[in-house]
């Protein structure tokens, strides 16, 4: 591929490619999400809940209805 040819930044397909890939395989791990899923579970009824808690409702406030 020459240079020309090549789109970087907002459209860097070889970077969006490589990213869909990897997504794509580590979601077909069941092993390793389930592994995921029981510590965000853990987390979320933790000692992080609160902290876990306050980001989500910044995070909304910032949201477009």
């Amino acid at each position: 591929m020459n240079d020309k040819s090549r789109v970087q930044g907002e459209g860097d397909y070889e970077a969006a490619r490589a990213y869909d890939a990897e997504t794509t395989k580590h979601a077909k791990d069941e092993a390793a999400v389930r592994k995921e899923a029981e510590a965000a579970k853990r987390a979320l009824s933790g000692s992080e809940a609160e902290e876990l808690a306050a980001a989500e409702r910044e995070g909304r406030s910032h949201a477009k209805s």
